[in-house]
C-alpha cells in the first residue's frame, strides 16, 4: 500500500521541483586548471548532481588569475541557473581583500548556494629535498637562503598564502613560483622542476599516497583523519600555523528562491551519498553540504579571518 502511494505522489512532486531548476545542461565553471583539487571534487559533483535533478552537468575548467577569471565568467552570466560556479575562499574571500582590479564583486554578483566541502593545505617536497620534517627544512633554507622556491595554484591562492605565512612565521628565503592550478604545479613538483610545493590536500592526496612527493606536515590546527601520520605546521615548531580552503556552489546574481532551494538541497543529498562521502574523505576533504545561508555567513567569517592574516604578513603582491 506504501508503494502503491509512493507511486502515486513522487511523480507529481518530481515535476514541480524540475519546475524549479534550471532548463537544459548546466555548465559548471571550475576556476582552476584540470586535475587540481577543486576540478576533481567538482567532476564529483558535477556527475552525481546530474544523476540527481536528471539534467546534463558539464565541468569548464576557466584557469587563470588566482581563480578570477573563472568567477567572473559566472558572475557575467545569466540568473537562470545555467551556470554555476565550484567557487572556494580564493574566489570568494583572498581574492576580494587582495586584487584592486577584481573583475567581479564577490558578496554582489553571486548567489549562495551550498558549502560542499572543506579541505586542508599541505606541505610537500620533492624526493631530493634532504628535510625529513618541517624543522630540517627550515634549516636547509637558512643554510641556504635564495635556494629554494615553491609552487603554488596561483597568486592569491590559500596555497600561496600558505606559504607566505609559512615564510613570515619562521624567516626563511624562498621565492613563489605561481601557477594556473595545482595540476601543472604538483606536475613540476613530481618532475623535480620545483622543491617545495603548498597545494590543496584533496588533490595532493593521491601523490602522497603514491609516494611521488613527500609530505611535511598538513597546514589545518589539528590532523587530518585520512592522514594521521602527517603532522601539523604547528606541532612541527611553527605555533599557531594555520590555513584552509574549501568548495562550494554559487550562480550569479538574481537566481530566482525556488530554484536555489532546489539546486541547494540537491547538492546537500549529493553530499550526503554515502559514495560521495567516501570519495572526499579519500581525498582528504571532509564533506559538508549546507543551505545557501550557512555558505553567506562563512564567506563573511573566513572574510574577516584571512583579512587579518593577509596583513600580517603586510599584503599580497600580485605577480
Amino acid at each position: 500500500m506504501k508503494l502503491a502511494i509512493a507511486l502515486m505522489v513522487d511523480p507529481m512532486a518530481l515535476a514541480s521541483a524540475r519546475a524549479e531548476l534550471p532548463k537544459g545542461p548546466i555548465t559548471l565553471v571550475v576556476p582552476f586548471a584540470v586535475g587540481g583539487a577543486t576540478d576533481v571534487v567538482s567532476r564529483l559533483v558535477a556527475q552525481k548532481l546530474g544523476e540527481r535533478i536528471q539534467r546534463t552537468v558539464v565541468v569548464e575548467n576557466v584557469g587563470g588569475g588566482g581563480g578570477a577569471i573563472g568567477a567572473a565568467k559566472v558572475a557575467r552570466a545569466g540568473p537562470d541557473g545555467n551556470t554555476l560556479l565550484m567557487g572556494t575562499i580564493a574566489t570568494h574571500v583572498i581574492n576580494p581583500l587582495s586584487m584592486a582590479q577584481l573583475p567581479y564583486n564577490a558578496q554582489r554578483d553571486f548567489t549562495s548556494v551550498s558549502l560542499i566541502a572543506m579541505v586542508a593545505n599541505v606541505l610537500l617536497v620533492h624526493s631530493s629535498v634532504k628535510a625529513r620534517n618541517v624543522q630540517e627544512l627550515i634549516a636547509l633554507m637558512k643554510a641556504q637562503p635564495g635556494q629554494f622556491s615553491y609552487g603554488s595554484s596561483g597568486v592569491g591562492t590559500p596555497p600561496h598564502l600558505s606559504g607566505e605565512l609559512f615564510k613570515s612565521m619562521t624567516g626563511v628565503d624562498m621565492s613563489h613560483v605561481p601557477y594556473k592550478g595545482g595540476g601543472p604545479a604538483m606536475g613540476d613538483l613530481v618532475a623535480g622542476h620545483i622543491p617545495v610545493l603548498f597545494d590543496v590536500l584533496s588533490g595532493a592526496a593521491s601523490h602522497i599516497r603514491a609516494g611521488s612527493v613527500r609530505a611535511l606536515a598538513v597546514t589545518t590546527r589539528e590532523r587530518v583523519v585520512s592522514f594521521p601520520d602527517i603532522p601539523t605546521v604547528a606541532e612541527s615548531g611553527v605555533p599557531g600555523y594555520e590555513t584552509w580552503t574549501w568548495n562550494a556552489i554559487f550562480g550569479p546574481a538574481g537566481l530566482p528562491r525556488p530554484m536555489v532551494d532546489e539546486l541547494s538541497g540537491a547538492l546537500q543529498a549529493v553530499t550526503a551519498l554515502p559514495d560521495v562521502q567516501a570519495k572526499l574523505k579519500e581525498l582528504s576533504a571532509t564533506p559538508v553540504g549546507s543551505t545557501p545561508e550557512t555558505l553567506t555567513t562563512l564567506v563573511a567569517t573566513e572574510t574577516a579571518k584571512w583579512r587579518a592574516v593577509i596583513q600580517s604578513i603586510g599584503g599580497l603582491k600580485r605577480d
